[in-house]
């Protein structure tokens, strides 16, 4: 994979490998779609302003984390259904995490279990949690406490699901529906198609695995939708409960950054889950410095990253660590493992290069004087 230079260039591998069901699945966003480019483009707004003259021979990457160190300030972020990109693609993206010393982040609707991902290395792992039902939502999270995850991350942004036009066109759905324009899709794309063949159809393991416990819990987990009712009182509840590092991911305003940290959360995620939810939401990175000023725990970003610089102005403006999504699944639908590791590789080195280039030779020296929001924007 030395011949991939750029996240852009496993973008162009990754559509050439997958299915167009499966590409547009990976890179759709909401309704018409004009979030995903904002999301981008928010990052082009700002401009670099250097420090000359500082001793940037030594750059470092590290960082610190409610309390705990890190090789570099990435995470991979949760994602779902990875399994239909390449077989096993939860493990692959932990098992590259934890090669780069970095969590990965498993989705409640991943297609391998909290029990199997646990099982599968020794890297940090945290588990992202939708709210289907509160008593569901219970189970998991303790399933999660048992299998060791370190972080809970409570996504606020879906209280219903978007609506993802792509999807809709092309009838994707799990189990999927097998037509004569899917099948000729499939046949078009043939390494892909002999993965799906000898892996078979992704399951949602962690549905799968689970027992609900009341008639009520049975419903909403066979109706796939989520809890529409959590609210304040119900973090309130859950941040009692579950003894670990909490994260709220989903937050796009102040007020409910003061709010979440009222209620004892731990870190707060800046997202608007890669513009799949609402299509006119405002960019993280435009919210970014407000929210990172309106309180004092972390603040983590998603939702846009495909250049080290892109992380390295996120690190300007208030964020702790950044989370890659898209990204790293181009480079796994592109190579596997290996194309992950290719891709974290190449941030890296983005963001060491650009760190040095900016005159900070270490994360803790990045602030916002560092850049400056142009003129031309």
């Amino acid at each position: 994979m030395k011949d991939a230079f750029s996240v852009e260039d496993f973008r162009k591998r990754a559509k050439n490998f997958l299915p167009k069901m499966v590409f547009d699945y990976l890179e759709g966003g909401s309704e018409g779609e004009a979030g995903l480019s904002r999301n981008v483009n928010a990052f082009g707004k700002w401009n670099f302003v250097p420090r000359r003259l500082t001793d940037v021979s030594e750059c470092s990457l590290e960082t610190t984390l409610l309390g705990k160190g890190y090789s570099l300030p990435f995470y991979l972020s949760p994602t779902g259904l990875n399994g239909l990109i390449r077989p096993d693609g939860d493990r692959l993206l932990a098992q590259a995490a934890a090669k780069a010393g970095i969590p990965f982040v498993l989705s409640t609707a991943s297609n391998l279990s909290i029990e199997d991902i646990a099982a599968s290395g020794d890297g940090e792992r945290w588990f992202q949690l939708y709210v289907l039902h509160r008593d569901i939502a219970k189970t998991m999270c303790q399933r999660a406490l048992t299998a060791g995850y370190e972080a809970l991350i409570l996504t606020v942004d879906v209280p219903v699901n978007g609506y993802r036009e792509r999807d809709m066109r092309n009838r994707f759905a799990l189990p999927a529906t097998y037509g004569l324009r899917t099948l000729a899709d499939g046949f078009m794309h043939p390494r892909w198609s002999i993965n799906f063949l000898r892996s078979g159809t992704p399951k949602l393991r962690n549905f799968e695995t689970l027992e609900a416990p009341s008639p009520e819990a049975q419903a909403a987990l066979m109706k796939r939708q989520m809890d529409a009712s959590f609210d304040w009182d119900a973090l309130r509840r859950l941040r009692e409960w579950w003894p670990k590092k909490l994260m709220v991911k989903g937050v796009l305003r102040a007020e409910d950054a003061v709010q979440c940290a009222a209620c004892g959360v731990d870190a707060l995620i800046v997202s608007n889950h890669g513009a799949r939810q609402l299509d006119g939401t405002i960019s993280p990175l435009e919210v970014l410095a407000e929210i990172a000023s309106s309180v004092q725990i972390p603040i983590l970003l998603d939702s846009g990253i495909r250049r080290g610089a892109d992380a390295l102005t996120s690190l300007c403006l208030g964020a702790t660590t950044v989370g890659l999504g898209r990204a790293t699944l181009y480079a796994l639908a592109s190579d596997g493992q290996r194309g992950v590791e290719r891709c974290l590789e190449i941030l890296t080195d983005e963001l060491k290069r650009g760190m040095a280039l900016l005159g900070a030779s270490n994360i803790t020296q990045l602030d916002h004087t560092l850049v400056r929001r142009s003129n031309w924007a």
